[in-house]
C-alpha cells in the first residue's frame, strides 16, 4: 500500500467542502485527471458533484482558449448539490486554462500552474502580453509555480520513452500532487493504470511513477506548508458507486427490461452528448440487450419502433438536432400506440449549436414538437443518479399505457457524476406485461378501461393479424378510416390516455412551507443550484420554498394548488422561459422567468441573488 502521509511537520486543516478545477489543453488529460480524483474522493466517502467541460472543437489548436478542457469537482463531508459556484483550487496546465477559468476562482484561492506551459508562444495564444505568473496580476491568489512537465520528465528519464509520451504523463503528476494536498487514496488510480495499460507495461510504469512523483513532491517541497482533510460525508447506509447520468440511464433501462421480462433494444445514431448511452448499453449483451448503431436518426427510431412492435422494450437516445429528425416517427408511434422511450440528452442549439455545452431548451419540442395532435408523456431527470429512476419510470409508463415517452436529460447531467446508492432489485416494483394471445373477438384498438391502452399483440400470434401504419385507425378494428367522427374520437382517446397518466404519478413534493412569499419551480438539471440557493436563503430566514418537476406532461395533479398558495413564483431555466410559459398558460399564474443560455449551468449564488431581489419587492 502506498504511504502518502507526510514525513515533514506540515499543518493539516480540516475543511467541510472543496471545489477543484483541473484545466488544460484537450490533449492534457484533464477529463481523466478529474475522473480519477472523483473516484478517489468517492472511495474516501465524500459526497460530490462534478462538471466536465469539454471544448466544442475536436482538434482545437493547442494553447488556444477555445481548446481548453476542464473538469470541476465539488466534494465534501456534507450533502453536495452542485459542482460549485467558484473553485477553491485551479490547476492550470497552460496560460489559456488560466485565462478561461480565473474568473471562476474565489478570491484567495489556490493556483497551481505548470511552469513549463507558460511559454512565450502559449502566452501569446492565450492573449497575454506579459506572464501573469510574474507581473503581479495574480496577487489576490495563492500562486504555486510547479515545474510539472520538468519534474515528470525527471521521474521518467531512465525509461527511454519518447518526449510526447513523457509529456502526456504530466497529468498524473498533477493528480498525485492533489492527492497529497487533499489526502486522497492513490491505490484506486494505480489499480486503474494497471488495468488500462495491461498490454503496455512501459506505460504502467511511466504513469505510476508520475503519480507517485507528484505525491512525493507535495510531501518534500517547502512551498506547500498545509495539507487539507475532508472527512467522509454521512450518507444513508448502503452500497454506493460513482455514476454519470448517461450510465445511470443505461442501467435504469436494463433494470426496467429485467423487471418487465422484456428484451431491451436500443436504436441510436451517435450524437453528443447522448452517445455514451449507446456505448454503455452495448456492454450488456449478456443481459439480453441489443444495440443497433443506425446510419441516421430516422433509421434509429424506426428500428426501435419495430422492436416494440415485435414485443421488446424499444429505446432510442439522441440530442436536440436528432429529436427534430425523429419527430415524424414519434408521431407514428403515437398513431400505432406502442411503448417507446426517447431519451433526449439536450445541448445548446439551435441547429448544431453548442455540441458539448448544456442547455434545457427542448421542452417545447418534447411537448409540442409533432405535427397535428400527437400528445406524449414527458419526463425529466433532476440529477445524474436520478437518471436511473427516471429511465425506469419512463419505461413503466410506456409499457403500461402503450405510448411513447420522452425522457429529457442534458449535457450537464449526462456527463456529471455523483454517488449513487445502488437499489436492491427486490425493492423495485415489477413492471407487468401481458401480451394479448386470445384470438376470440380480438380488436387491436380495443382499450383498457383504466389506462385506455390498446392490446400488445405480437406479430405471428395466430388470429391476431392487424393493420399498422401512420394512417388514422378506425376505433376498435384498427382499419384505415377517414370518417370525421372517428378521427375526433381517436384524437380524444390519445389525448385522454396521456391525461390519465396523472392518476398514476406521485404528487409533487414541496421543500419548505406550503404557502408563503416565494416558490421556486425547477425542472431538469437546475435542481442542484436551486436546492443550494433555497437552503442558503432559508437559513437566513427568508420565506422561500421549492418544488422540482420530474413529470412535465402531464403535470402532477396537485401542482396548481401549490402554485396558487404563493405570492410569487420564480421559474429558473436554461432556456428563454419555456416551462414558465406553459405554467402561465395552464394555471394562469404570473410565473416569473429567470433565464440563462450560456452553455453553463446556473450558479447557486445567481439564484440566491434573484431570490433576494424578488423578496425585496
Amino acid at each position: 500500500m502506498e504511504n502518502n502521509k507526510s514525513t515533514k511537520q506540515k499543518k493539516t486543516e480540516t475543511l467541510d467542502e472543496v471545489v477543484i478545477h483541473f484545466a488544460g489543453d484537450s490533449g492534457d488529460g484533464m477529463q481523466l485527471t478529474g475522473t480519477q480524483f472523483t473516484t478517489s474522493s468517492a472511495i474516501a466517502g465524500n459526497d460530490l458533484n462534478t462538471f466536465p467541460d469539454f471544448p466544442a472543437e475536436i482538434r482545437a489548436p493547442a494553447g488556444t482558449t477555445y481548446g481548453v478542457s476542464g473538469f470541476q469537482i465539488h466534494f465534501g463531508s456534507r450533502k453536495i448539490h452542485t459542482p460549485g459556484d467558484r473553485s477553491d483550487v485551479l490547476v492550470a496546465m497552460n496560460p489559456a486554462a488560466l485565462r478561461v477559468n480565473l474568473k471562476h476562482l474565489r478570491d484567495g484561492g489556490i493556483i497551481i500552474a505548470n511552469n513549463q506551459g507558460f511559454t512565450p508562444k502559449n502566452l501569446k495564444l492565450a492573449g497575454y502580453e506579459k506572464n501573469p505568473l510574474e507581473d503581479g496580476s495574480l496577487s489576490n491568489y495563492q500562486v504555486y509555480r510547479v515545474d510539472v512537465s520538468k519534474l515528470t520528465a525527471n521521474a521518467l528519464e531512465d525509461l527511454n520513452l519518447g518526449s510526447k509520451v513523457v509529456e502526456r504523463c504530466k497529468n498524473f503528476f498533477a493528480l498525485g500532487l492533489m492527492y497529497w494536498m487533499y489526502d486522497r487514496p492513490v491505490e484506486p488510480t494505480i489499480n486503474w493504470i494497471k488495468d488500462k495499460f495491461k498490454s503496455k507495461p512501459e506505460l504502467i510504469e511511466a504513469n505510476t511513477r508520475a503519480l507517485k512523483a507528484g505525491l512525493h513532491y507535495g510531501d518534500i517541497t517547502e512551498i506547500f506548508t498545509t495539507r487539507y482533510e475532508v472527512k467522509p460525508a454521512k450518507l444513508e447506509p448502503g452500497t454506493y458507486r460513482n455514476i454519470t447520468g448517461n450510465a445511470a440511464l443505461a442501467l435504469g433501462f436494463i433494470t426496467a427490461a429485467k423487471k418487465s421480462e422484456l428484451e431491451l433494444y436500443l436504436g441510436a445514431y451517435p450524437i453528443t452528448p447522448a452517445s455514451d448511452v449507446l456505448h454503455e448499453l452495448s456492454q450488456y449483451k449478456n443481459f439480453n440487450v441489443k444495440t443497433f448503431q443506425a446510419e441516421d436518426e430516422i433509421a434509429a427510431i424506426t428500428a426501435a419502433i419495430g422492436a416494440s412492435y415485435g414485443g421488446s422494450l424499444g429505446i432510442t437516445a439522441t440530442s436536440g438536432p436528432g429529436m427534430a429528425l425523429k419527430m415524424e416517427a414519434i408521431g407514428l408511434a403515437v398513431m400505432m400506440e406502442l411503448p417507446l422511450v426517447i431519451a433526449d440528452i439536450q445541448r445548446g442549439g439551435p441547429s448544431t449549436g453548442l455540441p458539448t455545452k448544456t442547455e434545457q431548451a427542448d421542452l417545447f419540442q418534447a411537448i409540442f414538437g409533432r405535427n397535428s395532435e400527437a400528445p406524449v408523456c414527458v419526463l425529466a431527470a433532476a440529477t445524474p443518479s436520478d437518471c436511473f429512476n427516471i429511465a425506469y419510470e419512463a419505461s413503466r409508463i410506456a409499457i403500461k399505457y402503450m405510448t411513447p415517452v420522452i425522457l429529457l436529460s442534458d449535457g450537464y447531467i449526462a456527463n456529471g457524476s455523483e454517488p449513487w446508492r445502488i437499489p436492491k432489485a427486490k425493492d423495485l416494483d415489477t413492471i407487468p406485461v401481458k401480451f394479448h394471445t386470445d384470438p376470440e373477438n380480438f380488436m387491436p384498438y380495443s382499450r383498457d378501461e383504466k389506462t385506455l391502452a390498446r392490446p400488445w399483440a405480437i406479430p405471428g400470434t395466430p388470429g391476431l393479424e392487424h393493420r399498422i401504419g401512420g394512417l388514422e385507425k378506425q376505433d376498435l378494428t384498427g382499419n384505415v378510416n377517414y370518417e370525421p367522427e372517428n378521427h375526433q374520437k381517436m384524437v380524444n382517446y390519445r389525448a385522454e390516455k396521456i391525461e390519465r397518466i396523472a392518476d398514476d404519478i406521485p404528487d409533487v413534493e414541496i421543500s419548505g412551507e406550503r404557502e408563503g412569499d416565494l416558490l421556486i419551480v425547477g425542472w431538469g438539471s437546475t435542481y442542484g443550484s436551486i436546492t443550494s440557493a433555497v437552503e442558503r436563503s432559508r437559513a437566513k430566514g427568508k420565506s422561500v420554498s421549492q418544488i422540482h418537476l420530474r413529470h412535465l406532461n402531464p403535470f402532477p395533479k396537485n401542482l396548481g394548488e401549490i402554485l396558487y398558495n404563493f405570492k410569487k413564483v420564480l421559474v429558473p431555466e436554461l432556456n428563454m422561459g419555456q416551462l414558465s410559459t406553459i405554467l402561465r398558460s395552464k394555471y394562469l399564474v404570473p410565473a416569473i422567468s429567470y433565464n440563462k443560455v450560456q452553455g453553463l449551468p446556473f450558479k447557486a449564488e445567481e439564484l440566491e441573488n434573484k431570490i433576494d431581489e424578488l423578496l425585496r419587492g
